[in-house]
């Protein structure tokens, strides 16, 4: 019995893409072999590893992050669950202050209806003069809720 899974095998056990599987390859999160026919081939512990990318995305965990924590684990085996235990530590901590800055949002948002302003003196997103601008595109706005470095 082969103990390697082809692209469309992996892909349809894990619910992921078989496009995402090859992002995630680029990425250096996944790694497969090339058989003599030069078709990619997966080692089992591919699943777990899957596994726990969707998780970490479900959580808004960058995927530089994930690969931060994939970067202690050995090669060729799914993470235990010690192991599992230590990488969503890390994330830990910065899953509490994103869901504290969530609960601050939520709490203040019947302040705010959109922008038919009821209280421009109050507004956290009001931005006279564009000066937001000045730093970049994009909203710039509760940085708390992004994960940080």
């Amino acid at each position: 019995m082969d103990k390697t899974l082809a692209v469309g095998e992996v892909a349809r056990r894990s619910g992921v893409a078989v496009s995402a599987l090859h992002f995630y390859e680029r990425k250096g999160l996944i790694h497969s072999e090339r058989n003599a026919g030069n078709q990619r081939r997966y080692a089992r512990d591919v699943l777990r590893r899957l596994a726990v990318i969707r998780v970490a995305q479900r959580l808004g965990i960058a995927l530089r992050h994930v690969s931060d924590a994939f970067s202690v684990l050995p090669a060729g085996r799914p993470p235990t669950r010690a192991e599992w235990t230590r990488m969503s530590a890390r994330w830990r901590g910065e899953l509490d202050r994103r869901i504290e800055a969530m609960q601050v949002l939520r709490d203040q948002l019947d302040d705010c209806i959109g922008c038919g302003c009821l209280s421009l003196r109050r507004c956290r997103l009001s931005n006279p003069h564009d000066e937001l601008g000045q730093h970049g595109d994009g909203a710039r706005r509760w940085p708390e809720l992004e994960m940080q470095d």
